[in-house]
C-alpha cells in the first residue's frame, strides 16, 4: 500500500546522471554538475552549462532527437569521465606505477653492467634538476600523448562494439545454422524471423556476459555503486522527499530511465527492426541479402533503432502503466548487475551533484547553502 501511494505522488524530472570514477555527474536542464572525491576525500564540484541540441526543428522531432541526445550525452559523459580520473588521482596513481616500473627496469639494466666503477661514478654524480622549460615541454608531450591515447581508445572501442554486437552475432548464427540446419528453413520469411531473433539473443547474451565480467573488477564495482547512488537520489527527489543521505539510502536502486535499460531496449528494438530486412529485399530486389550486406544495413539503421529506443525509455520515465512496466522489465533485470548498493559517502556525492543540477527555482535554499 505504501509503494502505491508513493507512485501516485511521484513527480518526474528530466535530470539524469552518470557514474564516474569516484564520483557522479548529473545533467540538468540548465546545468551539468560533477561531484568527485579527490585524494583527500573532499568533494570537488564542477558546474558547466548543459549542452543544448541544435535548434533545427527536424533534430528535435521524435525519433531524430534520440540520436542527437545520445551523441551529446556520450560527449559530455566522456569529458566528465576523463576529468574525474584527474580529480580522483587515478592518473597520478597510473603515472606513479609507470615511474616505478621504469625505475625497476633501469635498476635491472645497471646490475647487468660488468664494470662496477663507472656505475658507482654515475651514482656519485648529482642528477640534473629539470628546468622550467623542460618541465613545460614534458607536460606538452604528455598532453599530446594523452590526446592520442584517447583518440585511439575511442576508435578501438567503436571497432570492438561493431565486432561484438554486429559481426559476432552474424557469424555465430551462421555457425549454428551449419550445425542445426533447421534454423534456416526454406521459407525466407520464417528464416528472416529466426535469424533476427537468434542474432538478437546472442547480442543480449554478449551484453550480459560483458557486464557480469566487468563486476569482477574492483574499480568497476565501485563505479556501479556510484550508479546506485545516482538512481537512489533521483528516486528520492521524484518521491518528494527531502534530499538527505538518510532518505536517499531508503530508496530503490532500479530506475526505468537508465542507460542500462536504454541499451537492452535498443537490442530488443533491433530484433524487431532487422526482421524486415530480408522481406523488404525480397519484395523490392527479389533476393535475400548476403551477411555482409545485412551488417551494413544494420549499421545504417542504428539511428532509427536509437531513436525508437530513446522514445521508449522517455515514455517509461514519464509514465507508470502496464506497457511501460513491460518495456522497462528487461532493463530493470539487467540493472541487478550494473547498479549496486552505494555507501553513504557515495550518496553525498550524488546529492551534491543533483542539487547543483536542479533548476534554480526548485533548489532548496537551505541545501544550496550547505552545499
Amino acid at each position: 500500500m505504501k509503494q502505491k501511494s508513493q507512485s501516485c505522488t511521484m513527480k518526474k524530472t528530466s535530470i539524469g546522471g552518470q557514474a564516474l570514477i569516484e564520483g557522479i555527474m548529473m545533467r540538468g536542464p540548465e546545468n551539468t554538475a560533477m561531484a568527485v572525491r579527490n585524494t583527500k576525500g573532499e568533494i570537488v564540484l564542477e558546474i558547466t552549462p548543459t549542452a543544448k541540441p541544435p535548434k533545427y526543428r527536424l533534430l528535435r522531432a521524435p525519433f531524430f532527437r534520440g540520436m542527437v541526445n545520445f551523441i551529446l550525452s556520450m560527449k559530455e559523459g566522456y569529458r566528465c569521465l576523463m576529468r574525474s580520473a584527474e580529480i580522483s588521482g587515478l592518473e597520478e596513481l597510473e603515472e606513479e606505477e609507470r615511474r616505478r616500473k621504469a625505475e625497476k627496469k633501469q635498476a635491472r639494466a645497471q646490475k647487468k653492467k660488468k664494470p662496477q666503477e663507472p656505475a658507482a661514478a654515475e651514482a656519485d654524480t648529482p642528477a640534473e634538476e629539470p628546468t622550467a622549460e623542460g618541465q613545460k615541454e614534458e607536460k606538452k608531450e604528455s598532453g599530446v600523448m594523452t590526446t592520442m591515447v584517447m583518440i585511439v581508445s575511442v576508435v578501438l572501442g567503436v571497432a570492438l562494439a561493431i565486432g561484438l554486437f554486429t559481426l559476432l552475432p552474424v557469424y555465430t548464427f551462421r555457425g549454428l545454422a551449419y550445425l542445426f540446419p533447421a534454423l534456416e528453413p526454406r521459407n525466407e520469411i520464417w528464416a528472416s524471423l529466426i535469424k533476427s531473433v537468434v542474432e538478437g539473443l546472442i547480442r543480449i547474451a554478449i551484453l550480459v556476459a560483458y557486464m557480469g565480467l566487468m563486476t569482477l573488477m574492483k574499480d568497476i564495482r565501485r563505479t556501479f555503486q556510484y550508479h546506485g547512488a545516482e538512481h537512489k537520489t533521483i528516486f528520492c527527489y521524484e518521491h518528494g522527499k527531502e534530499l538527505t543521505v538518510e532518505n536517499v539510502r531508503g530508496e530503490g536502486r532500479f530506475h526505468p530511465r537508465c542507460g542500462t535499460s536504454f541499451l537492452i531496449l535498443m537490442l530488443l528494438v533491433s530484433i524487431f527492426v532487422t526482421f524486415f530486412i530480408d522481406p523488404l529485399f525480397l519484395l523490392t530486389l527479389g533476393y535475400v541479402p548476403s551477411s555482409m550486406i545485412r551488417v551494413l544495413v544494420k549499421l545504417l539503421l542504428l539511428p532509427l533503432i536509437m531513436g525508437i529506443g530513446y522514445e521508449l525509455i522517455r515514455l517509461a520515465g514519464r509514465h507508470n502503466n502496464a506497457f511501460t512496466r513491460i518495456i522497462s522489465a528487461p532493463g530493470v533485470w539487467l540493472q541487478h548487475i550494473t547498479v549496486l548498493e552505494p555507501t553513504d559517502d557515495m550518496i553525498e556525492c550524488a546529492l551534491a551533484a543533483f542539487i547543483e543540477a536542479m533548476p534554480e527555482d526548485e533548489r532548496p535554499a537551505r541545501q544550496s547553502e550547505e552545499s
